[in-house]
């Protein structure tokens, strides 16, 4: 196959790229340079060669290390350790294109942990936000963190909700205040691309998830497994309020009262990603167009 480009006029009829065709795709809310960072991450060498090896190996060294944890379930855990590990590999061996993804990812979430909290709660909900721009903010315990503002979020709706006798309604377009969902991907900058800048999204993710296995406590780990399935309880919180159901059908991670393997979590981690995208594609999409299609 020809090298990928996102070229249209590269388009060969006997032999179409697939991630040209995925770029180029207008089925989901996923904003085009976030698409085109993650099909260039999925064309890359790396992925191609390098993930087919440490996929296998970081499940394994996942199950190793849940067994120790068994035995010593808070013993010689450093989310700090973990982080700074993190930090080192994204400055020297994760793609410019990755690390983007990865930036963006946090501040999506906050973006939208806070549109929620202002129109289902009068912005009465606890929030602690996470706006990284560059690789070293997210050592201050961002990954864990991440996982603790999700669950805070549901458990805090949920007991507003119940202390004002209530559930979630839909809520006229011209009533939902879109403030939160502010624009940041030009702040998003100083990303490493050196020569040695060239693993790819989903191979990190494979190597990064086992470090989370061994440097987190049981209780820790399994949190942030699970937390992958609550794309599902925000994404409904989001299509009630929108009055929206049918973008439900974009969201991958299914609802975690059933827990799915922990052993399998670098993998729901990326749908997490690409459903955190798709929810906050629409959310951009509504607040641009003033329109619900």
């Amino acid at each position: 196959m020809s090298k990928f480009s996102l070229d249209p006029a590269s388009h060969d009829l006997a032999n179409p790229d697939p991630w040209l065709a995925l770029a180029l795709d207008q089925s989901t809310f996923v904003d085009q340079r976030a698409k085109d960072a993650l099909m260039r991450n999925n064309a890359a060498w790396s992925r191609r060669i390098l993930l087919p090896v440490i996929r296998p190996l970081a499940r394994l060294s996942i199950a190793l290390f849940r067994i120790i944890r068994l035995v010593v379930p808070e013993t010689l855990t450093s989310s700090k350790f973990l982080h700074g590990t993190i930090c080192w590999g994204m400055t020297n061996f994760v793609s410019k294109d990755a690390n983007y993804l990865i930036l963006r990812h946090f501040n999506m979430g906050s973006q939208v942990l806070k549109f929620l909290n202002q129109n289902l709660a009068d912005g009465q909900l606890t929030s602690h936000p996470l706006l990284p721009k560059e690789i070293e903010g997210l050592r201050d315990n961002v990954f864990v963190q991440h996982d603790l503002n999700i669950y805070n979020f549901v458990i805090e709706l949920s007991i507003y909700l119940r202390n004002n006798k209530s559930r979630i309604q839909p809520v006229p377009l011209d009533k939902i205040d879109f403030s939160a969902i502010q624009d940041f991907e030009h702040e998003i900058e100083n990303l490493p691309d050196k020569w040695h800048n060239f693993l790819d999204l989903q191979s990190a993710i494979e190597l990064y998830t086992p470090l989370f296995a061994l440097l987190l406590s049981r209780e820790d780990f399994e949190r942030a497994s699970n937390s992958l399935q609550l794309d599902e309880t925000i994404a409904i919180y989001a299509a009630t309020l929108f009055n929206k159901g049918e973008i439900m059908a974009l969201v991958n991670n299914k609802h975690p009262m059933v827990p799915l393997s922990t052993v399998e979590a670098g993998f729901r981690l990326m749908l997490h990603g690409l459903d955190a995208e798709n929810l906050y594609g629409f959310i951009k999409f509504v607040r641009d167009n003033k329109v619900i299609e």
